[in-house]
């Protein structure tokens, strides 16, 4: 790990504390800004080799949505298709600094389509929780074109223009702990 970013992070496996981190999304739907997350996730960051590897999986059948008819809607296949593809799923390829931010490059695949990502954030140094366990913070976004996974799903405006933006934000917020 050559980069100041990274140098102060032990060699270790770190894996992701469920209860403090978040995987979710922000989508432009007609007036306003769409924001969802997922309750089921995984992540690990392995710091052990050459360069830092980044994992983390989604279970789309968690999203939290308010609707029943629309948690359905986005397991069809005009959207995740859940019932095909269980897990959405997210590898690194490179992980940099640029500065004082964290610069992730990777694999994302969603609905069998797989596609290379760039997220740019934060990587909060090691420190010490109250009952003596190393803790990381990783906090991620990238903007994806959500139709280059086949979610191709949209509504004609009766006005002209589409109901949903095709440019998704990604948003990962990952507390880790040293295993």
């Amino acid at each position: 790990m050559p980069t100041a970013v990274l140098q102060n992070i032990p060699a270790a496996t770190w894996s992701v504390d469920s209860v403090h981190s978040s995987a979710g999304f922000a989508v432009k739907y007609m007036v306003s800004t769409y924001r969802t997350g997922f309750e089921r996730f995984d992540a690990t960051l392995d710091t052990t080799g050459e360069e830092p590897k980044l994992v983390g999986t989604v279970d789309p059948t968690s999203i939290r949505t308010k609707d029943e008819h629309f948690h359905e809607h986005l397991q069809s296949p005009e959207f995740f298709d859940s019932a095909t593809h269980s897990e959405l799923r997210f590898a690194s390829t490179s992980f940099q600094a640029d500065g004082d931010a964290l610069v992730v490059a990777g694999e994302l695949t969603i609905k069998g389509n797989t596609r290379p990502v760039q997220a740019r954030g934060t990587l909060t140094p090691p420190y010490e929780d109250q009952f003596g366990n190393e803790r990381i913070g990783v906090v991620l976004e990238a903007a994806v074109d959500r139709t280059a996974f086949g979610l191709d799903w949209n509504a004609d405006l009766p006005k002209g223009g589409k109901a949903l933006a095709n440019e998704i934000t990604l948003e990962i917020e990952l507390f880790l702990v040293r295993g």
